[in-house]
């Protein structure tokens, strides 16, 4: 399979690094008050972090008393960062595409993942590879764009004639598949696919769902331009789960 890798792409990347989220990690994601909250006890945990990025969630399971670490990402441009960033010798980072990170049964305690489901094909392999290498009892929380947000393509606002924001298209919802959206200036590829998929896929193939939360910006951050602007429609999709 030969998977986009739009990080890196130079231009693309200086842009990413620009990002609220990139300059100040967690604390500049509008996700992370309520993400962070779904979160297991990472003491003496076995942890991976799919589509780590910079690392983030990798030093705070570290930070919060994991054992173990491992963070896979495709974007060599994004793992230099991240090894740029982290001291622990508990973390350790792999280039590798997400569909790629298959890991021994039982190799891990908790599976995070943040914002990189929807540029994967397939969830019901996703579920596949983290139920393999979880052990009984263990932890799946994750992020993905909202398919709300994902069923149109373009992932714009629609504009009146004076330039201000009317509402939120919604469009194709039940035909998943390929959205071709614009990120930074590039055009990149992303997967959308429904609330039932996401939900319905992790309870047939062994997981209790124990959270679900349709993420709304921190309320400390309204006063960022635009902010105000991502409760009138839900852009992040939070989710915990249990393998049984």
């Amino acid at each position: 399979m030969s998977q986009e890798n739009k990080y890196d792409n130079p231009a693309f990347f200086e842009q990413y690094k620009q990002m609220l989220r990139s300059v100040k990690g967690l604390e500049g994601a509008g996700e992370w008050h309520q993400f962070r909250k779904m979160m297991p006890d990472f003491k003496k945990k076995r942890v991976l972090d799919l589509g780590c990025g910079f690392g983030w969630h990798c030093r705070y399971a570290a930070d919060h008393g994991a054992v173990e670490v491992v963070g896979v990402d495709l974007s060599e441009k994004m793992l230099d960062e991240a090894k740029n960033m982290t001291t622990s010798p508990k973390i350790l980072y792999i280039q590798r595409a997400i569909e790629d990170a298959i890991f021994p049964s039982n190799s891990f305690d908790v599976v995070i993942s943040s914002l990189a489901f929807h540029y994967v094909p397939s969830f019901e392999d996703i579920c596949k590879q983290v139920y393999d290498c979880l052990t009984e009892q263990g932890d799946f929380v994750f992020s993905v764009e909202h398919p709300t947000f994902t069923a149109q393509g373009k992932q714009d606002w629609y504009y009146g004639e004076d330039g201000k924001i009317l509402h939120w298209p919604v469009d194709n919802y039940f035909m998943e598949g390929v959205r071709k959206t614009t990120f930074l200036g590039e055009q990149v590829t992303k997967y959308h696919k429904t609330m039932t998929t996401y939900l319905n896929t992790l309870l047939t193939h062994g997981f209790e769902i124990t959270g679900i939360i349709e993420a709304q910006p921190d309320p400390e951050m309204l006063n960022i331009p635009g902010m105000r602007d991502e409760l009138r429609r839900p852009m992040m999709l939070l989710v915990s789960a249990r393998k049984k």
